[in-house]
């Protein structure tokens, strides 16, 4: 028996009412605080219900349709199943090693003939049979026994069950518990009641949710591992829904209700956002872009934006799609009108843009609400949206809408009634609007937000043997992924990025790669690892594609294509020379010969250490409000005021608010790189690997402008290595950040353009030969330089290997073969992962950052926030007797730092870590303090400096965090 709500398929209602006698009182949840409690088999009858909701209202129609394709009645077989394994996932408390655990639920199964071991008794021994694991091997003895099923064939749908709290079980873990079956069913006399009830429910719920008839022909079936990982989120998913007391209240309040009106209830008050539904856009590509963009008057997409779009639609089916195109080309408009074909033509219901810093993702993400405020809705569409990293809470424009999506989570009884079958009133929904949506937040549940910008670690945790992770798949199964800067990922991270293109290639995920250029074995990595290794011919020609731009694509069991787009006719010549440094009064004075009729310079140093003294070097010659320095190692706010700054002085003449100045030096290291639109006159850059030195030319002359008569000519003079020895010797902080061999390669292959008399680097057209020799298998630099580079090759391979080794111990496997339950998936894993300095440092190859939060002691010994803090937010007092304000601890969570490397090597980190903890506020551990509670709080006196392990550490507005002695 059932009843339904229009539009949401059928909402059971019945399940109470075919069981009878003992089985009604087994209990699934009670309340700690009180003397609420929950029966199993209504707990099982609301998991249900949700986990139809889901598949009708929330599920993106590409993972309905990757799941319906494993099974013979398709999407109707899906949505069963997925109800059906909700339904069956907790009866594994239907055992007494679980039913023990409260002795007043435990004396009423007593009272009802299923005897049980106290808790006390029970001992240790219960640990062998947590609740999933032992639903598990009950749902497989039910299928086996009563219908005929095989071990493989029941295991591959009852790891489902087994795994809904996180971790699949391993083999191990099943003979354990098969060796105590006391565990299942307690022995003696009241063994058969235990037995008929286990039997009771699940004949109960293969009744009620229509599954009896389909079990015969489910038997032959081999659902792919796939499968098994989405239907393992769904009904993680769906039974976190279902025991928030909030929607789901405990007996005896929530047993005054039907089950229909409890859901009704229940999914008007959760109220989460319905998946995106796109529609493949129609009309020219002027049209296209002029709709979703902010294009001035008169512009027409670039060529290698129109290619892009006719691909995509051109291909047999959505798939990987890599744009290489220079910088300044509208890659990423590129890669969204890409994306809004390949969603339309999937089903994809979002967009995860995944990014390589903090800084890249909070400028995506306003670019990202941008694009969405511009694509075509009907009314009332609710879409969820993210910010995905460690800082995302500090951002003001995510931070808006956190405040606007706060909720009060309606339970049973909501202001209203069931109109039309849509419950109305209280929790009708609101009109078409963007939300970070309150249930959606949270370390594991955060990513199944419909749109997504975030760093590249919340992509590769998909990779990481970590609790939870069957959630991170269903978070990018149901998206469009879309991967910027992938030049920037180094080889530890590229081996977890290609073990999880290969699961997005087995969900069918359309993925959009974007880079300057690639090698052009990266690339051929890239393709094969998303599309299956087919034949070697097929792939090679990926390699021998020597075009600029590039558009390679390519569709799980097809042939890829690579298609060259003209180039938009925009570029330049940067003429490259030689600066030999033998002290840097030798820069200060080619500066001065420079810009000796004004002009803006930007010096970019590989190490902060060389940022930080050279910026102190320039500031004497040329006085310190015609030096600036921009780095990482400046607090969050600080770092954000750098930012703005820089775009408002450097930045394009329309997005420029501040003058530009007559004659000034910029010192940074890498942050300019990717995420600042800012362009100068001259580049003078330390030695580094040939595209990221690309990346940087990528900063000199962006802009139109009128600029000095000397520096009207491109030029970058490369520093930060003895040019004048055999072969070229980088200064050590550079070898520690990027190897000898990647800069000896840069430099062989920047040889032509950087001897005497050398032509200039042509823009974009030797982009592409420049990175495909460094990055080649080919010898490379003149003879004299071989030495040199064997030795450093054979450093590099070395290197490689211990990556490689590194990173595979924590990566997942690949996907096995269809039917292949998932036992022992995460096997080995790490635990959790997040993305905090501990968890970025699993897919991210370099020691766990040290994060501080850092506060001043005045001299009257009074805490507060850093004076100069901009928003009033200066000198806040901070009391250690209470909890500081709100403004006041958000302000110290926004004066986040991360210390130094040589704070954070094996020997020193544990002292330094120690040193931190001795200052602990007990008053700010409190759960009313959520932005300090369990942070490393770093105490600066009045003069902004202290002492920490040895070091001397200082901080400036001006130059950020400076660390000396040992």
């Amino acid at each position: 028996m059932y009843t339904r709500m229009a539009g949401a398929g059928e909402v059971w209602s019945g399940l109470g009412d075919r069981l009878v006698g003992p089985v009604r009182m087994v209990w699934a949840k009670h309340d700690r605080d009180g003397d609420g409690w929950l029966p199993l088999w209504r707990h099982m009858e609301d998991s249900a219900a949700v986990a139809g909701l889901l598949w009708d209202r929330w599920l993106p129609r590409s993972v309905r349709c990757l799941v319906g394709e494993a099974l013979p009645d398709g999407e109707a077989d899906g949505r069963r199943l997925v109800v059906w394994l909700a339904a069956v996932h907790d009866i594994g408390k239907a055992t007494p090693a679980f039913a023990c655990q409260v002795e007043p639920l435990a004396d009423r199964m007593r009272d009802a003939g299923l005897a049980m071991r106290s808790l006390r008794q029970a001992g240790a021994d219960r640990r062998l049979a947590p609740h999933g694991l032992a639903g598990q091997v009950l749902l497989s003895e039910w299928l086996e026994d009563q219908h005929g099923w095989t071990g493989r064939q029941s295991g591959q749908f009852a790891v489902v069950v087994g795994g809904h709290h996180g971790v699949p079980p391993d083999h191990y873990q099943l003979k354990d518990l098969y060796d105590h079956p006391e565990l299942l069913r307690t022995p003696g006399e009241s063994e058969g009641l235990w037995r008929r009830v286990q039997g009771e429910l699940l004949e109960a719920c293969a009744e009620e949710f229509e599954v009896r008839e389909r079990l015969g022909a489910w038997r032959s079936v081999k659902l792919p591992q796939s499968v098994q990982v989405l239907l393992s989120a769904l009904v993680i998913v769906a039974d976190w829904i279902a025991s928030n007391p909030d929607l789901f209240p405990y007996f005896p309040d929530g047993a005054s209700c039907s089950g229909a009106e409890r859901v009704a209830a229940a999914w008007a008050g959760l109220r989460l956002p319905e998946p995106w539904r796109p529609q493949e856009p129609q009309g020219g590509m002027g049209e296209l872009f002029a709709a979703r963009f902010d294009l001035p008057e008169g512009a027409k997409p670039r060529p290698v934006q129109e290619e892009a779009v006719r691909l995509a639609r051109s291909m047999p089916a959505p798939g990987l799609m890599v744009i290489e195109a220079p910088m300044g080309e509208g890659k990423t408009e590129a890669a969204l009108a890409v994306t809004e074909v390949f969603a339309a033509r999937s089903g994809a219901g979002g967009v995860f843009f995944a990014l390589p810093t903090m800084a890249t993702g909070n400028a995506m993400f306003d670019r990202l609400l941008e694009w969405l405020d511009r694509l075509p809705a009907e009314d009332g569409t609710r879409l969820s949206v993210l910010l995905a990293h460690s800082k995302a809470a500090l951002n003001e424009t995510f931070a808006g809408l956190l405040r606007a999506g706060r909720q009060t989570i309606a339970a049973v009884d909501v202001d209203g009634e069931l109109e039309g079958g849509r419950f109305v009133g209280a929790g009708r929904g609101a009109p078409a609007e963007l939300v970070a949506h309150q249930w959606l937040r949270g370390r594991k549940k955060a990513m199944l937000s419909s749109f997504v910008a975030g760093t590249i670690d919340q992509l590769l945790f998909a990779g990481l043997k970590s609790r939870h992770l069957a959630l991170r798949h269903l978070a990018v199964a149901g998206k469009v992924v879309v991967i910027d800067e992938a030049h920037a990922y180094d080889a530890y991270m590229n081996v977890y990025l290609d073990r999880v293109l290969a699961w997005l290639g087995e969900y069918r995920v359309p993925v959009v790669v974007l880079s300057a250029t690639l090698p052009a074995g990266r690339r051929r990595e890239l393709a094969e690892a998303y599309a299956g290794r087919g034949e070697a011919s097929e792939f090679a020609a990926l390699e021998e594609a020597a075009g600029y731009p590039l558009l390679t694509a390519v569709t799980r069991g097809q042939t890829p294509v690579v298609c060259e787009p003209e180039a938009s006719g925009r570029g330049g010549a940067v003429r490259l020379e030689r600066l030999d440094e033998s002290d840097l009064g030798v820069l200060a004075d080619r500066l001065e010969a420079e810009l000796r009729d004004g002009g803006c310079a930007l010096v970019v140093h590989n190490t902060v250490a060389r940022v930080v003294e050279t910026a102190g070097v320039l500031r004497k010659r040329f006085g310190d409000t015609a030096v600036t320095v921009a780095h990482a190692r400046f607090l969050d706010l600080d770092r954000a005021v750098k930012d703005r700054d820089l775009l408002a002085r450097f930045g394009p003449d329309d997005k420029r608010t501040g003058e530009r100045p007559g004659r000034h030096i910029v010192v940074a290291s890498q942050v300019v790189e990717q995420s600042l639109d800012v362009d100068f006159d001259l580049l003078v850059s330390d030695l580094c690997p040939v595209d990221l030195l690309l990346q940087r030319m990528g900063r000199l002359h962006r802009h139109e402008r009128d600029r000095p008569q000397r520096l009207r000519a491109a030029r970058c003079l490369v520093t930060g290595a003895d040019w004048s020895a055999e072969a070229p010797r980088p200064v050590r902080g550079s070898v520690s950040v990027y190897g000898e061999y990647a800069l000896l390669r840069s430099a062989a292959a920047l040889l032509p353009h950087l001897d005497k008399g050398g032509r200039p680097v042509r823009l974009p057209e030797d982009i592409s030969p420049l990175v495909q020799a460094a990055y080649g298998p080919d010898p490379l630099g003149p003879a004299a330089w071989a030495g040199a580079m064997a030795v450093a090759r054979e450093k590099h391979e070395v290197r490689r290997l211990e990556q490689g080794r590194k990173a595979e111990t924590f990566r997942i496997g690949e996907v096995a073969r269809p039917g292949r339950p998932l036992l022992g998936w995460l096997a080995a894993g790490v635990g959790d992962a997040d993305d905090t300095p501990a968890g970025q440092a699993q897919v991210r190859d370099g020691r766990e950052a040290v994060e501080v939060l850092v506060v001043q002691r005045r001299e009257d010994g009074v805490l507060t926030t850093v004076p100069w803090l901009e928003r009033d937010l200066g000198g806040l007092e901070l009391p250690q007797d209470a909890v500081p304000t709100s403004r006041a601890a958000r302000a110290v969570a926004a004066s986040g730092l991360r210390l130094p490397v040589q704070l954070c090597v094996p020997g020193v980190v544990d002292e330094v870590i120690g040193e931190l903890e001795r200052f602990c506020v007990p008053a700010w551990q409190s759960k009313d303090s959520p932005w300090l509670a369990g942070q490393l709080i770093l105490v600066l006196d009045s003069d902004c400096q202290t002492r920490l392990s040895g070091f001397r550490l200082t901080y400036s507005q001006a130059d950020g965090l400076e660390v000396t002695g040992a």
